[in-house]
């Protein structure tokens, strides 16, 4: 292979097509060059001369052929990540070209976590889009990390969460917006309320939903029921879709831990009850988090300004 390392990196683009960055996207996602040559409806000889080419330019091997398809090298899930930024970015400004051309302007993309959802999201949104009904807005609830992957890869413009064991911190602006307690939810009809008193103890032998392995939450909940000597071995099922949790509560005696605010939201709902029990658990506040090397679309800079408390 000859070496790219001579060059300097504006040189260096111009030796980077933008098929090279769609076919390591496909190659991610089918790993096997003939279905991801069928992805991009090209023939397979077609997509081993871009990918050829794109290493020869590079001077590195993204991709190892082995006998049942094909893995990325280190350099490989490098360039990986940079072609899925620049796809979600162009993807992006489409969806912006197409809000202008139908008389909008512009589209916002927001993570959110479901606690952030009843006293912070909604209501900033419902203001925002009545101030700005021509913006398109999405909305994906999901736990931290999920959201902040999405951050990373730059499928969502900002997120509502907390900041993850496994990011770096120094690629991301964090403000705190949001801090409460955590609480244990139940069924409104649940046999527990006519009970005199509840223990954790009593409580471990429960069945719970909580949210999967990887979340702040699912993490501090285990922490803290091993803090106060609890060793039994839970009944779960995880789950982070709020809906499901919801659900799940209704049609059982399980229960679940959500944020005071999210559990107030179902209280006044008649659909859930907060479970006289202290639950030590301390999570850190929620957070406005954005990239620091990604300038955010004027429909997004609006809103957060707007959860900053701007105009």
């Amino acid at each position: 292979m000859t070496s790219g390392s001579g060059l300097t990196d504006a040189s260096l683009m111009l030796h980077v097509r933008p098929r090279q960055l769609l076919l390591l996207a496909r190659l991610d996602a089918h790993r096997h060059l003939g279905r991801a040559a069928e992805a991009m409806n090209i023939s397979q000889p077609a997509a081993t001369k871009l990918l050829q080419q794109l290493e020869d330019s590079l001077g590195e091997k993204l991709f190892e052929r082995l006998a049942r398809g094909m893995e990325p090298t280190p350099y490989g899930d490098i360039l990986i990540r940079y072609a899925r930024r620049v796809l979600s970015d162009f993807g992006s400004a489409r969806e912006e070209m197409l809000a202008l051309r139908s008389g909008l302007s512009g589209s916002l993309r927001v993570g959110s976590v479901p606690g952030a959802v009843p006293e912070l999201l909604a209501p900033a949104l419902v203001e925002y889009h009545r101030r700005h009904p021509q913006v398109a807005v999405s909305v994906v609830v999901e736990t931290s990390d999920v959201m902040q992957a999405q951050l990373e890869q730059g499928d969502v413009d900002l997120v509502l969460g907390r900041l993850t064991d496994s990011h770096d911190e120094a690629k991301y602006a964090s403000v705190p917006l949001l801090g409460e307690s955590q609480v244990v939810v139940v069924r409104a009809a649940h046999p527990v309320f006519g009970q005199p008193t509840v223990t954790l103890a009593e409580m471990a032998n429960w069945s719970w939903v909580l949210q999967p392995p990887g979340s702040p939450q699912r993490g501090r909940f285990e922490a803290a029921m091993r803090e106060a000597g609890i060793q039994a071995r839970l009944d779960i099922i995880e789950t982070a879709s709020p809906i499901a949790i919801t659900a799940l509560l209704e049609n059982s005696d399980m229960a679940a831990v959500m944020p005071a605010s999210q559990a107030g939201h179902y209280a006044r709902l008649g659909v859930l009850r907060t479970v006289p029990v202290e639950l030590p658990v301390r999570v850190p506040p929620i957070c406005l988090i954005t990239r620091q090397d990604r300038a955010l679309s004027p429909a997004a800079a609006q809103f957060r300004r707007q959860l900053l408390g701007g105009a």
